[in-house]
């Protein structure tokens, strides 16, 4: 007689009580990035569907045998879903059993990819940030403007953030809720060119666009500058983007297949991946005066493997539900 097998599900509450800091969050990022760095993972371009008004809905699956992790991410993005007081952002991970494929686990996916992107955008600035920037530019109040915050004041020393939105009931509120969070100097600014000039590291955090109507022009990023775009190429304009010195990608493959569906028609040459400079293969930032740029177009490894050690905490604390397969 076969075994009963359950599956672990995980609500977004249960993953809340666990309380994950950002910087156990961002070691667990840098752990699949020093693996995917090493070859030693398995993660094909996110195949998706792409319905009107710049949706998305995409399935990410990676393997680290280094971490014994393997799953999947169904993960979808609707910048309308606003207009109705949905999330942007929404979906699933299913883990996956790495020795015998079973389903082990399903958990509510929209926590992580907040928290995962923040961490992989800190993760970049470790290794290609100039290590006394005090100055943040945020462009895009929402969830991806506060979690990118948390996690660069974990890595940095900031000082200052100069933000902007382009709705002002959003900016008001954001620079409320951070200042009284972090305690940092929250600046609230009138247009994109006051929060990217003079900045030391720069995150642009809106909608992810097909066809951009982009506004940061070249000369406005000061020599030294860290920039990572999480809305892709939504806000810089190509010249912007080749005046930089470097330019890197969190996975090569996957901007390739972007570029095959119809994104990033006009972007640099990548100098090398983010996991190649975590594992040390490659160069990160050689000198202060160096502009450099860090595509993190999100990938599954950063899900999975912060996905396991969620798991593995919630068995340890009997959270979440255990459902019959």
């Amino acid at each position: 007689m076969s075994q009963t097998q359950n599956i672990l599900y995980l609500s977004r509450a249960d993953i809340e009580t666990l309380d994950f800091r950002m910087v156990d969050i961002i070691t667990a990022v840098e752990e699949a990035f020093k693996e995917k760095g090493a070859g030693r993972v398995e993660m094909p371009p996110k195949p998706g569907i792409h319905p009107p008004h710049d949706a998305f809905i995409h399935a990410m699956p990676a393997y680290l045998p280094g971490l014994s992790a393997a799953g999947i991410k169904w993960v979808s993005g609707y910048p309308e879903n606003f207009r109705q007081g949905l999330p942007y952002i929404s979906g699933l991970i299913i883990l996956n059993d790495p020795n015998t494929g079973l389903p082990i686990s399903v958990m509510d996916a929209a926590w992580i990819t907040a928290k995962r992107t923040g961490a992989a955008t800190a993760l970049a600035a470790k290794y290609l940030a100039r290590p006394d920037s005090k100055i943040l530019g945020i462009i895009g109040c929402g969830v991806q403007g506060r979690s990118n915050l948390e996690a660069l004041n974990a890595v940095m020393k900031l000082e200052e953030v100069r933000v902007y939105d382009i709705s002002s009931e959003n900016l008001r509120r954001y620079a409320d809720e951070m200042t009284a969070e972090f305690g940092l100097a929250i600046k609230p600014v009138n247009n994109p060119r006051e929060a990217v000039e003079n900045s030391d590291i720069i995150v642009t955090a809106g909608p992810i666009l097909k066809h951009p109507r982009p506004t940061i022009e070249k000369s406005w990023a000061k020599a030294g500058v860290f920039a990572c775009p999480v809305d892709f190429d939504s806000y810089w304009k190509p010249e912007a983007m080749f005046m930089m010195d470097k330019f890197y990608a969190d996975d090569i493959p996957q901007l390739e297949y972007y570029r095959s569906t119809g994104y990033f028609q006009n972007i640099p040459d990548v100098y090398a991946e983010l996991g190649e400079v975590v594992a040390g293969r490659k160069a990160g930032r050689e000198s202060a005066n160096e502009r450099i740029m860090s595509m993190n177009l999100g990938v599954a490894i950063e899900d999975i493997a912060l996905a396991v050690q969620i798991y593995k905490e919630a068995k340890r604390t009997g959270k979440g539900k255990e459902l019959p397969l």
